[in-house]
């Protein structure tokens, strides 16, 4: 299917049957493109991998009944070596920033045009925050669309009466506000974000089309640099900016922002050295934004994966891949944004359990890929991490429960050596922590959000609180995931309302 087949403009309310069209044509590229409804064969190297990596576990697992010494904490063992092998890998392929002051974008050479869409689902509380925020930006997008997913709140309020727009019936698109030409509502059904973002897209006529979540507040040159990143690199699909997390006042708030800051941070830092090897595959959907015509070439966004961004990223490399097309993926360092974050433990691990699960989806799917060398560095590299990745909280939760066991049994000849590693990981993380914040802060400017103090203090303290609420969290989406679940659960907004 050709991009000129896919490639619909924006209807008026009154061609609704021509958005209609569009909206089939989406559905038919996703079903060639997809490889949950179109299966690609696995070679056999993908299953050897997968399977070798819960072989693995097992006999890991096994050594705590058979070895008397530190062996029996083989499982530990093992997962601080893979660890701290990442650690390494990523600093690295950091050593670029290190190099440079900052990683800038080039000058506009290929001037593109940039749409926002909006995904909304009972966001009145964040929404004028996030839309004042997009049109005080110092390059205004060319078309903000708000795509309202059924919302049954103050949603249509907030858009009528501070935003000046009439509302449209359901399923058509209103005329542009009075105060903000640029701005339209897309009134919808509840059908969920992914379903809400195709909607949106057919609706949309720039060349790159920004998503973001309406608890998203984007810096003031935000756009600019999103913009600048796409005129600059013609093969440039998909890129996410930089987030940094706000998760409200109170005590749970600070703490779990505390943490989540510098998880943040390092995620970012290890994002860029990925991009280093042409593997990328996570942009943040809260912040993210897309070359149209690829998004619709492959089919839009999932409905039924739990990360519909991650997803996507999956869909856009396979289909670069098959077709010779040599699309790149980036993270933009100028591109900064702040998001929304879980303040108290039931959010954070109903996040990790949707996040997670859905990643147990994604890499299922796209099984074929991990080991595959047509897929370059991505196939024989990072799909074969992502494997791992996805028995790691496992592996963790097992090294946690077995050194509780050596010392509730007495076995202290264990305990010792199995401290001792646990110390050298500490030094270690602690060091690739101020590693992170000095690269973060020449890679994206900003100087403000790190503490080295707070993240010497977070790297002691992590591995025995926020690192085993992460892995709970993620063994909670296996749950889900095996189970074919697939709420997300209500998330409370408390971080933007509160002012942080």
């Amino acid at each position: 299917m050709s991009l000129e087949q896919t490639n619909a403009a924006p209807e008026p309310q009154s061609q609704a049957p021509k958005r209609l069209f569009a909206l089939k044509t989406l559905h038919d590229a996703f079903t060639a493109a997809s490889p949950r409804i179109s299966p690609r064969a696995a070679p056999w190297i993908s299953s050897c991998i997968h399977v070798a990596v819960i072989v693995l576990w097992i006999a890991l697992f096994s050594c705590a009944f058979v070895s008397g010494g530190v062996l029996a904490w083989s499982a530990g063992i093992a997962y601080v070596a893979y660890d701290t092998f990442l650690l390494f890998f990523v600093t690295w392929h950091t050593l670029a920033l290190f190099r440079s002051a900052s990683v800038r974008e080039h000058d506009d050479k290929r001037p593109v045009t940039l749409g926002v869409i909006v995904a909304a689902h009972n966001e009145a509380a964040v929404l004028s925050v996030t839309l004042k925020a997009l049109l005080e930006q110092t390059r205004v997008p060319e078309q903000i669309v708000i795509a309202d997913d059924g919302s049954s709140d103050d949603t249509a309020y907030v858009l009528e009466h501070r935003f000046g727009l009439e509302a449209p019936r359901v399923g058509e698109m209103s005329a542009p506000g009075s105060g903000a030409p640029n701005l339209r509502w897309l009134r919808l059904p509840h059908g969920g974000k992914a379903q809400a973002l195709n909607e949106a897209m057919t609706c949309i006529d720039t060349d790159v089309v920004l998503t973001i979540d309406a608890d998203t507040l984007l810096d003031q040159h935000a756009i600019a640099a999103m913009q600048a990143a796409f005129a600059a690199s013609p093969k440039l699909v998909a890129a996410g900016g930089i987030l940094a997390p706000i998760s409200g006042r109170s005590f749970s708030g600070r703490f779990f922002q505390w943490f989540q800051t510098y998880e943040y941070i390092r995620n970012f830092v290890s994002r860029f050295a990925w991009m280093q090897v042409d593997s990328l595959l996570l942009i943040s959907g809260a912040f993210a934004a897309f070359r149209r015509d690829a998004v619709l070439a492959v089919g839009g966004f999932d409905a039924a994966c739990l990360v519909e961004d991650y997803e996507l990223i999956h869909r856009l490399r396979r289909y670069s891949v098959e077709r010779g097309l040599g699309w790149e993926v980036h993270i933009v360092g100028n591109a900064k944004a702040i998001t929304d974050a879980p303040a108290t433990l039931m959010a954070f691990l109903r996040q990790r359990r949707r996040w997670f699960a859905g990643f147990l989806q994604t890499q299922y799917m796209n099984r074929d890929m991990t080991g595959n060398s047509r897929f370059g560095m991505l196939g024989r590299l990072m799909m074969p991490v992502k494997a791992i990745d996805t028995l790691q909280p496992i592996y963790g939760l097992t090294a946690f429960v077995l050194l509780l066991d050596f010392l509730m049994t007495g076995r202290l000849h264990i305990v010792g050596p199995v401290l001792t590693i646990i110390v050298v990981k500490i030094v270690i993380d602690l060091a690739f922590h101020f590693w992170s914040i000095y690269l973060y802060r020449r890679w994206t400017g900003d100087q403000a959000t790190a503490n080295l103090w707070h993240a010497f203090l977070a790297s002691i303290v992590e591995p025995f609180s926020f690192q085993l609420m992460r892995h709970a969290g993620a063994a909670w989406g296996w749950l889900y995931f095996l189970t074919g679940r697939r709420h997300w659960g209500r998330q409370l907004r408390t971080g933007l309302v509160s002012g942080g």
